[in-house]
C-alpha cells in the first residue's frame, strides 16, 4: 500500500452507497430480501488526452465532474434496478436488459446531460429572477451579483428542503451520511466496524454539497468582472462562464480540504459543511453495514488484495 493516503470518495445511491478509489468503483445495495449485493467496476485506463487534461488546473475540475457524472449514473442505475427486483426475478431482468455497451453508454449519456441541464437551470434562472431588482433600483455590479447569489442559494436550499421530505430522499440522505462516516472513520485510522463508524461525523470537506455552495460563491466573485446591458446578456455570460466557475470551484474544494486542519483556515470549508446538514441524515446501523461492505470491497480491489478482478456483480448474503 502506498504511503500517500488515497482520497477516497463516494456517493449515495438507492438503498446503498458507491465508493471509488484509484483502480476500482464498488456499489453495495441492500436488496428487499436483506442481502447486500455489490457491483464492481474497474474503469479503463483514461486516454492520454484525458490524463493530460486532468493535470491542468481548472480544466481538470470540469473533466472530473463529467467523469463522475457518467460513472455515477451507471451505479445509480444498478442500484435502482437491483433494489426493485424481487428475489427470483434476476433471469427476467436479464432478458429485458439491453446489451451491456448500450446500457453503459445510454446511462452515462443521460447522467452527463442531466448534469449539464441542471447546472444551466440553476445558473440561468437566478440570473433571470435577479434582473427584476436591477432596472433603476440596483446599479452596483457587486451588489447585483450578491443578490443573484442570494437568490441562487435560496432556490438551492428550498429545493433540497422540499425533496428531503420524501421517504426515498430521506433514506438517500441517510446513506449519504453513512458514506461520509465510513470515509471519516477510515481517514481517522479506525477499524471499520458499525460501532466505530457511527461515532464519526456525517459531514466531510470533500463532499459534492460543498462543491455546490462553492460554485455559488465563485460565481458571485467571477461575474463581477463582466459587464452586460440586459438580462439576456447576463444569462448568456453566466452560461459561457459556467465551465470556468466549475473549474475554479473544484480547485477551491481541493484547497479547503488541504487546509482543513490549519487553525482559522479550516473555516473556509464551513459553508459546504453547513449545506451538508441538509443533504445528510444520521444513518441506521444496517445502512452503515452496507456502506462498510462497499468500502471494504473497493479497498480490497484497489489495493489488489484479491487475486481475481471481474467487472461483474457479486452477492454477499446478510441477515436483514
Amino acid at each position: 500500500m502506498s504511503d500517500q493516503p488515497v482520497a477516497y470518495g463516494g456517493q449515495a445511491v438507492v438503498e446503498g452507497v458507491m465508493f471509488g478509489g484509484k483502480r476500482s468503483q464498488v456499489t453495495a445495495v441492500r436488496r428487499k430480501n436483506g442481502e447486500i449485493e455489490t457491483y464492481e467496476v474497474i474503469p479503463p485506463t483514461p486516454s492520454p488526452l484525458i490524463q493530460w487534461l486532468k493535470r491542468i488546473p481548472i480544466i481538470r475540475g470540469v473533466v472530473a465532474l463529467l467523469q463522475a457524472s457518467a460513472s455515477g449514473s451507471k451505479h445509480l442505475q444498478f442500484a435502482t434496478d437491483r433494489y426493485d427486483l424481487e428475489p427470483g426475478e434476476e433471469d427476467l431482468q436479464k432478458e429485458k436488459q439491453l446489451s451491456k455497451l448500450q446500457t453503459i453508454l445510454g446511462v452515462a449519456t443521460v447522467g452527463v446531460l442531466s448534469l449539464i441541464f441542471g447546472k444551466m437551470i440553476f445558473t440561468a434562472l437566478p440570473a433571470f429572477l435577479a434582473s427584476f431588482f436591477f432596472d433603476g433600483i440596483v446599479t452596483n455590479m457587486i451588489l447585483q451579483n450578491l443578490i443573484e447569489g442570494g437568490i441562487k442559494t435560496l432556490l438551492l436550499l428550498t429545493y433540497l428542503f422540499v425533496i428531503a421530505q420524501t421517504p426515498l430522499i430521506k433514506r438517500l440522505f441517510q446513506y449519504h451520511g453513512a458514506e461520509h462516516k465510513v470515509i471519516n472513520a477510515y481517514e481517522s485510522g479506525e477499524e471499520l466496524t458499525v460501532e466505530n463508524v457511527q461515532k464519526q461525523s456525517p459531514l466531510h470537506y470533500r463532499c459534492g454539497s460543498s462543491f455546490i455552495i462553492l460554485t455559488v460563491i465563485t460565481g458571485v466573485v467571477l461575474y463581477s468582472f463582466f459587464q452586460y446591458d440586459n438580462v439576456w446578456d447576463r444569462i448568456g455570460t453566466r452560461l459561457i462562464l459556467l465551465p470556468i466557475v466549475i473549474g475554479l470551484s473544484y480547485e477551491l474544494l481541493r484547497l479547503t480540504n488541504a487546509l482543513r486542519d490549519i487553525p482559522v483556515l479550516t473555516y473556509l470549508g464551513y459553508p459546504g459543511l453547513w449545506l451538508q446538514k441538509l443533504t445528510t441524515r444520521q444513518p441506521m446501523d444496517e445502512q452503515v453495514e452496507v456502506a462498510i461492505a462497499a468500502f471494504n470491497r473497493m479497498h480490497a480491489l484497489d489495493t489488489r488484495e484479491v487475486s481475481t478482478v471481474e467487472n461483474t456483480s457479486s452477492s454477499l448474503a446478510h441477515s436483514g
